[in-house]
């Protein structure tokens, strides 16, 4: 082994989520953010979907124990530098991720609360919602709810942008370290995330609203991208910053091609990194 490979390594950022078989969202999504800003990707697949663009025709669940043996082969041997964390199906499969990031001391991880997919399907069992905000919410270092995750997290519909911080709060208060709400959501032609930490000011995010049909796996690319920053070393504020930055441009980019017959994908690729190596 040389000098060089002793001193230094890529940024490496895990998700632990399911796989979308039309490759627009899920883990594919997700490894395709971590290699355009030029961090390594590595998975924990918690479920298999048959989807594409126009649904999901089904969901097959990896058993707990094989999402531990995943997770286990993965950190001891590489280590982890930030997590993203997508669709948790069941109970089960939350406690086995709440075990390792308390086991490994897991740090940076960036919580987007799958529940409902771009088509409207759901993803995620009742019973799982309440066990995923006691156990991963305090776990994470920020949530990123769109809308319709807020409003099921809240048991009340977010009508406009003025109520935004109160549901951003309301949702801190729930046991979260911060929260980035998206708002894209709503009517109007601009867009406005706004993003909550304790003892914070509030950080007000908007941009002009771009007009595409290819929308399909954007939360799973924001959170994505959130990671990958602070496995880069950014700030949780800037991180946030740079990873919306990174997803308007990949939407932008997207906007004009067509993949299958629903919801196509962002264009990912539409900036790449090369590979970033630290020090160790």
């Amino acid at each position: 082994m040389t000098d060089f490979q002793k001193t230094s390594r890529y940024p490496r950022v895990l998700t632990i989520a399911g796989s979308d078989s039309g490759g627009g969202a899920g883990i594919q999504a997700d490894l395709k953010t971590f290699a355009a800003l030029g961090c390594f990707g590595m998975t924990a697949i918690t479920a298999l979907t048959a989807q594409n663009t126009v649904g999901v025709q089904g969901i097959h669940a990896v058993p707990p124990a094989f999402l531990k043996a995943q997770l286990q082969s993965v950190i001891e041997d590489i280590g982890v530098d930030a997590v993203k964390i997508g669709m948790l199906h069941a109970p089960e499969i939350v406690d086995v991720v709440a075990w390792a990031i308390d086991h490994y001391r897991l740090a940076n991880v960036v919580l987007d609360p799958v529940m409902v997919a771009t088509s409207g399907d759901t993803l995620i069992a009742q019973d799982t919602v309440s066990v995923l905000v006691r156990e991963l919410f305090p776990r994470a270092c920020v949530i990123t709810p769109n809308l319709d995750e807020a409003a099921l997290l809240l048991q009340r519909p977010i009508a406009d942008a003025h109520s935004l911080p109160q549901a951003a709060l309301d949702l801190l208060h729930m046991g979260a370290q911060a929260v980035l709400l998206k708002g894209g959501h709503l009517k109007g032609d601009e867009v406005v995330d706004l993003l909550v930490q304790a003892n914070e000011p509030q950080v007000r995010l908007a941009s002009p609203r771009i007009h595409s049909r290819n929308v399909h796996g954007t939360g799973c690319t924001l959170s994505s991208a959130i990671a990958a920053h602070l496995a880069l070393g950014h700030a949780l504020p800037e991180a946030v910053r740079l990873a919306r930055t990174y997803i308007l441009e990949a939407i932008a980019q997207g906007a004009g091609v067509t993949t299958g017959h629903g919801h196509g994908p962002l264009n990912h690729g539409h900036k790449p990194q090369a590979m970033n190596v630290v020090l160790r």
